[in-house]
């Protein structure tokens, strides 16, 4: 047997194997590590199989190689095309503290739906009487409230699509001192703005937004960047949201103050990243 060639995309490997079928000449695949070899059994058909492959390495997406993979191509061809499930696509971009806070935003909101809004939020909420101040993990776990399907989805999808990439790039201490400040300040804002009873992860959100825009714009090798277009929709939200344009009760005030968190913070971060560099 004789190696033809070897390609680095396994479904152009097999569009010029399926071609050659149709021709007559009959080829084998073999996966090696990344490449995908194409072998030849017949030594009397070397020439003309690489003056094809001249022709194909011309241009691969001509509509006959195409079309020969319809004709000839089938489904022990030997390529193994990686599937993503859901959650483990879910894992695959994002660090452990970043499912630490999915779960238990989860859990909290379960339970929520099982005893009863007011039940949970009496363990968990703001502190909303003096006797409470000294419970201190209110001060943080009103991020873990949520009041409906629609408002846990949205805050979730944004930990996780900003969150994630921030723990995996620079690391979990990174996002759990973020969270931290955020969900206090934030907090204390909101609970002067409109009282103790509020909850939910947005505060956090927006430090992460404010945090991963800005030090993706002064500091692109950190490896985390938001889009321009997304950062002008979350300021856009928040404007809407002092206008009651949705309808619903929207915390702005932890909003702007986990935006401003964030912010600067990537400040001071990019400004000692600068002095190293």
């Amino acid at each position: 047997m004789i190696m033809i060639t070897s390609f680095a995309n396994p479904r152009v490997a097999q569009a010029f194997v399926d071609y050659m079928a149709t021709q007559g000449i009959v080829l084998t695949l073999q996966q090696h590590q990344q490449q995908s070899d194409v072998w030849l059994a017949d030594d009397n058909q070397e020439s003309r199989v690489r003056n094809e492959l001249e022709l194909f390495l011309a241009n691969p997406g001509d509509p006959r190689y195409l079309a020969a993979s319809w004709s000839a191509g089938d489904t022990t061809s030997g390529l193994h095309y990686q599937r993503y499930p859901f959650l483990a696509t879910i894992r695959q971009k994002a660090g452990p503290f970043t499912l630490l806070m999915i779960a238990a935003c989860i859990l909290v909101y379960l339970a929520m739906q099982v005893l009863g809004d007011r039940t949970v939020m009496a363990l968990l909420a703001w502190p909303y009487d003096d006797s409470l101040r000294y419970e201190f993990w209110r001060y943080f776990s009103h991020a873990l409230l949520h009041f409906s399907i629609l408002h846990i989805t949205f805050n979730l999808l944004w930990w996780w699509y900003l969150g994630g990439p921030l723990e995996k790039r620079l690391g979990s201490g990174k996002l759990i001192v973020l969270t931290i400040i955020s969900a206090l300040l934030s907090g204390y804002v909101q609970a002067k703005f409109s009282g103790p009873l509020f909850g939910g992860l947005s505060g956090t959100v927006y430090a992460l937004m404010g945090y991963v825009w800005l030090r993706g714009e002064r500091d692109p090798e950190s490896g985390i960047y938001m889009q321009r277009g997304l950062m002008a929709f979350a300021v856009i939200w928040i404007v809407l949201g002092y206008f009651d344009v949705w309808g619903m009760s929207i915390a702005n005030a932890a909003h702007i103050t986990g935006l401003l968190v964030g912010l600067a913070m990537a400040m001071v971060d990019t400004l000692h990243a600068r002095k190293r560099t």
